[in-house]
């Protein structure tokens, strides 16, 4: 790697037409730049990135990238040309969700039989089961958005996604392990505030604070997870 490459670049893995894709740190990206980013992005999306470069969060586990470079392809286009990007992300999914389904990946979710996924050929392992009798998994990232929802990123609750088990927290195992227990402090968070009867986009908001606060003050994330009920 070029010794004058600076964070968040890690490493340039493709070359598509005029652009370069690059593998980045995304959790140096949440911590400094934007809590939103996901896992992968392109200029029109995040004004950060430079045109002509699309950025591809390094994964702890499972490889995706092929995926999310068609996805950024069709996106990048159709933001390019003025169209918004809820239209432009429909078009991309599409896309990216035909390659995903000739991969194969439902099948491996999908028990000879029947018809829909089993949530439990997604969990690989179990984290804790908190004295709320909520269950945190690690599940398979990968699988969850061939299957489920292609837009599923970091982590979810079942107050949020119908396919995620009662009293079920999923924390994506593409994140890499320094950097879950801040997905994890949101998600605790956002599910306890909506189990209060606070709305989404209210829960999303505060929780998204907490969580960047956390990744700039991390001897803080203890306590916070605490008092989230991981004891």
């Amino acid at each position: 790697m070029d010794e004058s490459l600076k964070l968040p670049y890690l490493n340039k893995i493709d070359t598509r037409g005029d652009f370069q894709v690059w593998i980045v740190n995304g959790a140096y990206i949440r911590g400094h730049t934007d809590e939103e980013f996901t896992n992968f992005g392109q200029h029109y999306r995040y004004p950060y990135i430079p045109d002509k470069e699309f950025w591809i969060d390094q994964e702890a586990e499972h490889d995706e990238r092929q995926f999310f470079i068609d996805h950024l392809l069709v996106e990048h286009e159709l933001m390019a040309k003025g169209m918004p990007y809820g239209d432009a992300l429909t078009k991309a999914d599409q896309v990216e969700r035909k390659v995903r389904r000739r991969s194969g990946d439902v099948r491996k979710v999908t028990h000879r039989g029947q018809s829909l996924p089993d949530p439990a050929a997604v969990e690989e392992r179990l984290w804790k089961k908190l004295e709320n009798g909520i269950c945190v998994w690690i599940v398979n990232g990968r699988l969850v958005r061939s299957a489920y929802d292609i837009d599923f990123t970091a982590g979810g609750h079942d107050h949020v996604y119908e396919f995620i088990p009662t009293a079920t927290v999923w924390i994506d195992d593409a994140i890499q392990e320094n950097e879950r227990g801040f997905v994890l402090l949101h998600e605790l968070h956002e599910r306890n505030q909506m189990e209060k009867g606070m709305p989404y986009s209210q829960a999303h908001a505060e929780s998204s604070r907490m969580e960047f606060r956390c990744r700039h003050h991390p001897d803080e994330l203890h306590d916070a997870l605490a008092a989230e009920g991981w004891a």
